[in-house]
């Protein structure tokens, strides 16, 4: 079990033990001006930074880190900051299959304390589950599932969705899988989040009744 001795403040908020978040943004200028003082104290404090980003949009990312005044080629030449694409990522293999992703994103966190960093700050951009690929639609019992992973250890992990581009009822699931929550560019504990195995017997009870229903 993680100890969550580091205390994390950011968007207004001071993040506790529980440190799978999600985050809201209408736009990408709003996501780094909300997330830019989390980021950059990561890198003050010697954490290490995954980002899994859109591979159209990976160059526009890096630029704009460098922006924030982050030494990016440094960064990315020490080990400390990776940049992925989804298909580094979830989409491996042109699918999205949650148990593969699950073990790699555990993985992930494993591996920056192997590489001697205290934390991991993790940030997804979660636009990959409107790629039209197999299995995506099983984003959030996947989100659900996380909720086994992180509390294991001292890393904060982002979910980051682009109101623009999700649906509503997308949404509304999506915050129930997250016990914090960024919206309206403030960090706070979320009152709608439901424990996981709750979440995953009702996914269970809606396959059945749309089986039935077939």
């Amino acid at each position: 079990m993680a100890t969550q001795t580091q205390s994390v403040q950011f968007a207004g908020g001071n993040l506790g033990g529980q440190r799978h978040i999600c985050a809201f943004f209408n736009s990408t200028d709003e996501e780094h001006r909300v997330l830019g003082s989390f980021i950059k104290d990561g890198f003050a404090r010697g954490d290490k930074a995954f980002h899994l980003v859109n591979p159209e949009l990976r160059e526009e990312h890096l630029k704009r880190l460098a922006d924030a005044g982050i030494n990016v080629q440094e960064a990315m030449g020490t080990g400390q900051l990776e940049v992925r694409p989804w298909q580094d990522g979830p989409l491996h293999g042109g699918r999205f299959d949650q148990d593969t992703w699950l073990l790699s994103f555990e993985q992930v966190l494993q591996s920056g304390p192997a590489a001697g960093y205290a934390q991991t700050r993790f940030l997804g951009h979660m636009e990959w589950a409107l790629v039209d690929l197999p299995g995506v639609e099983d984003l959030i019992e996947f989100e659900t599932r996380v909720n086994y992973v992180v509390p294991k250890y001292d890393d904060t992990v982002i979910c980051a969705y682009d109101l623009s581009k999700f649906g509503a009822s997308v949404v509304m699931d999506a915050l129930r899988t997250h016990p914090v929550v960024i919206v309206g560019g403030l960090l706070q504990e979320n009152p709608f989040f439901v424990p996981p195995e709750q979440f995953l017997h009702e996914i269970r009870e809606q396959r059945l009744a749309r089986k039935s229903a077939a």
